[in-house]
C-alpha cells in the first residue's frame, strides 16, 4: 500500500487493466496520475514523497546516510530510520514520540 502514494513526475501511459474496458473503447490507454505497484518509479517517488513530508515536520536529513532522520527540541531528541517502507522511531522523550506518532 505504500508505494501507492507517491506521485509521478513524468507521463506514463498503460493498458486499460481487464474488466474496465468499456465496449467501443478497446484502443484507448490510462494516464496514470499516481504510482501503483510494478512501476519501476513507484518506490523513488513514495520515497521522495515521505522525505518532503517528514522534512516539514522538522526533521534533518543525515548528511551521510538518506534514510535516517533528526529531530530536536530543546533537550528532547528524536530519530527516524526508514528502510523500505518500515521506520523505527526512537528517541529520549516519550511525549515527543507520541507527537510525532499522533
Amino acid at each position: 500500500m505504500t508505494f501507492l502514494n507517491g506521485f509521478i513526475e513524468e507521463e506514463i501511459f498503460m493498458d486499460q487493466p481487464e474488466g474496465f474496458t468499456a465496449v467501443g473503447e478497446e484502443q484507448k490507454v490510462c494516464r496514470l496520475q499516481r504510482s501503483i505497484y510494478g512501476l519501476k518509479q513507484a518506490s523513488r517517488s513514495w520515497n521522495t514523497r515521505f522525505d518532503e513530508v517528514i522534512q516539514g515536520y522538522d526533521f534533518i536529513k543525515n548528511d551521510y546516510d538518506p534514510c535516517i532522520y533528526k529531530k530536536i527540541s530543546g533537550s528532547s531528541v528524536a530519530y527516524l530510520v526508514l528502510y523500505v517502507d518500515n521506520i523505527l522511531l526512537i528517541g529520549n522523550d516519550v511525549k515527543m514520540l507520541g507527537d510525532i506518532k499522533a
